[in-house]
């Protein structure tokens, strides 16, 4: 009798130690799916924040050249006045969405590219050219944008 129990207990032995390896296996092959899916939706996420990112700046630099261009053909004229106003209410816009998007230090230097846009469509300069007030601001404004996108 008890040489009919051994090979019973033992091949009982052998199927629990068998389920117990193929549960630790599969256990182990499940997290791994899992953290790799999540590295991947987490680069995808990245990615696609920096293409908004990186839209938006264009979208930005596109509006702050339109001011530039505006303040050098200043007239004066209703027409000049409503597409200056425009351009403005764009580079606010965008102002706040650069808060939104990015850290803090870039939306500092884009306000105050903004400001001095601004300041230069609407109000006369004392002393300087146009370009004289708008280089450093936006000088600076471009280096922290083209550092930012480098990270």
């Amino acid at each position: 009798m008890q040489t009919q129990v051994w090979p019973a207990v033992l091949s009982l032995v052998g199927v629990l130690f068998g389920g117990g390896l193929s549960f630790l296996v599969q256990t182990t092959v499940q997290r791994r799916a899992e953290r790799s899916e999540q590295r991947k939706l987490t680069a995808e996420r990245a990615e696609a924040r920096r293409v908004e990112q990186l839209e938006l700046l264009r979208q930005f630099i596109r509006a702050a050249q339109q001011a530039e261009r505006a303040a050098e053909d200043r007239d004066g004229t209703a027409a000049w006045k409503s597409a200056a106003l425009d351009v403005v209410d764009e580079l606010w816009v965008c102002e706040r969405m650069i808060h939104v998007l990015f850290a803090s230090s870039l939306h500092e230097l884009a306000r105050a590219y903004v400001k001095a846009l601004d300041h230069v469509l609407w109000q006369e300069l004392d002393g300087g050219s146009l370009w004289d007030h708008l280089k450093g601001p936006k000088a600076s404004f471009l280096a922290a944008a083209r550092d930012e996108l480098s990270r």
